[in-house]
């Protein structure tokens, strides 16, 4: 059962609550906002409803943390990006939230303060319990119909992610639209061969996305770089040195060893693992081959020149290819060259598609962002598609059609 869309809704005239992840990296001391991609992401869903009166429910990071501010910053960027007003409201549900937006006329747009300040909305909860919530029971009075825009929190059960579409009709907006069609069809109809990118530090996240595509064909070929890699040369039987392998028990990721151990024996020939590596060695990246591996103090930075040419060669005959994580410190010139020249090389594929994440900034930066077929804005939640778990929120729109139609 597909996600309902915009275009199935019939919103014109109406109350929209729509739901967005505008979760950006934040200043904390001045609160300007130092990227604002997540903005313009959700401006074409924006743009859709501008005949309707649409009430924007986010959030910005969560209690605890130094950027767990309001969201007043929020409304003044989207209103620069939109081009029209956006009227911030430092309530959630109160009077004053009520009375700003029953006020509203068709193409005015309201921003509901930071959505994580009840505490409801950090709960994990399944739909009919999230249904119950306080929070659920006030919001969905404010509005007709709700838009779930917000893919970046879509593996999150939370309230307004899971507890608005068991409440009202409900659709996925234009953004949740493009990422669950187009994540979908790397299980089915993208061209082959498909090769899975998997790096960065996420360890456990990547083993279970490695085992799934193996195991349900979906990938022909599976690339390790970064720290993914070190675990899989561990499991290989590879002495990757004292502090890469501190590093991997400080990350507390050694029960992902066995992990990667059995993968290996049931899919050694479709894993690929750097066979040379780039470490610090006296404060200068020197290369060697994983069976010489330095044993004291000299940490793996990097995949080595030689790996760097035959993982190219393997994207270079790729149709698909499915990037997520860097191949090392790539902060440092010294060790990003892995990273920069595996993107360069998935970015000419047929059809590439980014697991958002530090890829998709570096993928910015090279100004490469227009050559991939799709970057996804959601780390987590792109990441856990890919290992074949059902997100929540998607089910939510899903079980939402069939309830309302």
């Amino acid at each position: 059962m597909p996600i309902g869309t915009i275009r199935d809704l019939g919103a014109e005239g109406k109350t929209v609550l729509l739901r967005l992840d505008l979760n950006s990296p934040i200043d904390p001391s001045s609160n300007i906002i130092l990227d604002d991609k997540r903005f313009r992401e959700h401006l074409p869903t924006i743009h859709a409803l501008d005949k309707s009166k649409v009430v924007i429910i986010t959030h910005q990071s969560r209690p605890g943390k130094k950027d767990f501010t309001t969201l007043e910053a929020h409304a003044e960027k989207l209103e620069q990006l939109l081009g029209k007003p956006v009227t911030y409201v430092d309530s959630i549900f109160g009077r004053h939230a009520r009375e700003a937006v029953h006020k509203m006329k068709p193409g005015e747009v309201v921003m509901l303060e930071n959505v994580r300040f009840n505490a409801e909305e950090n709960l994990t909860l399944k739909p009919e319990e999230a249904k119950k919530t306080h929070l659920i029971k006030r919001l969905s009075t404010l509005g007709d119909v709700f838009v779930n825009d917000a893919f970046g929190t879509a593996h999150r059960s939370q309230p307004t992610v899971v507890g608005l579409p068991m409440t009202m009709r409900s659709a996925g907006g234009l953004l949740m639209e493009k990422e669950v069609f187009t994540l979908s069809k790397v299980f089915s109809g993208a061209p082959r061969p498909v090769c899975m990118v998997l790096g960065g530090t996420k360890v456990d996240d990547s083993i279970d996305v490695a085992r799934n595509v193996l195991d349900k064909g979906i990938a022909d070929t599976v690339i390790v770089i970064g720290v993914v890699a070190n675990v899989f040369l561990i499991a290989a039987g590879y002495d990757i040195g004292r502090p890469s392998t501190q590093l991997i028990a400080q990350l507390k990721y050694q029960p992902e060893i066995e992990k990667a151990k059995e993968i290996l024996g049931k899919y050694k020939d479709r894993v690929i693992m750097p066979q040379t590596v780039a470490v610090r060695e006296n404060n200068h990246r020197k290369e060697y081959p994983i069976t010489k591996i330095p044993p004291e103090d000299c940490p793996v930075l990097d995949i080595g020149m030689d790996a760097i040419h035959d993982m190219v060669g393997v994207l270079k005959k790729s149709g698909t290819v499915v990037f997520n994580g860097p191949a090392g410190l790539f902060e440092e010139s010294d060790f990003a060259t892995g990273t920069y020249e595996m993107i360069k090389a998935a970015s000419k594929v047929d059809f590439s598609v980014v697991g958002g994440g530090h890829t998709a900034a570096v993928i910015e930066k090279m100004g490469l962002d227009g050559d991939f077929t799709h970057i996804s804005t959601g780390g987590g939640a792109c990441i856990e598609f890919l290992t074949g778990k059902v997100l929540p929120a998607v089910d939510a729109l899903e079980q939402s059609k069939k309830i309302f139609g």
